[in-house]
C-alpha cells in the first residue's frame, strides 16, 4: 500500500514538473481528470485516487510549507531558480540566494 501511494505521489510530482509554473490551474485540472479516469475504470487500481486533495502554497523568500497533513509533490522558485529540495516532506526550499518567492504543491491522500 505504501509503495502504491509513493508511486502515485512520484507520478504527480513528475506531471507537476511538466506543467508551466504560471498555469497552476492546469495541475489541479489534471488531478481532477485523473480522479475522474480512476472512477470510470471498471476495476479501479486503488481507492486512494478518489480521495486526493491538492493545493498550492506561495510564500515570499526561499521556503514554502504545506499545511499539516499534506505532503509536497513539487516546488517552484522565483527568478527562474531551478535548484530546490524538499525538507521534512512538507517544506519546499529554493537553493538560489536571490529567490523572491517559493511555491509548494501540496497533496493529501485520505
Amino acid at each position: 500500500m505504501k509503495t502504491t501511494t509513493f508511486s502515485f505521489l512520484i507520478f504527480i510530482s513528475l506531471v507537476q514538473l511538466m506543467v508551466p509554473v504560471r498555469a497552476e490551474w492546469s495541475f489541479h485540472s489534471l488531478v481532477e481528470k485523473l480522479k475522474e479516469s480512476f472512477l470510470n475504470l471498471e476495476y479501479p487500481p486503488f481507492n486512494l485516487a478518489t480521495n486526493i486533495s491538492c493545493t498550492s502554497i506561495k510564500a515570499t523568500g526561499r521556503l514554502a510549507s504545506c499545511p499539516a497533513g499534506m505532503a509536497v509533490t513539487g516546488c517552484a522558485c522565483g527568478y527562474a531558480c531551478e535548484a530546490w529540495d524538499i525538507q521534512n516532506e512538507n517544506t519546499c526550499h529554493c537553493q538560489c540566494p536571490t529567490t523572491d518567492w517559493t511555491t509548494a504543491s501540496c497533496c493529501q491522500l485520505a
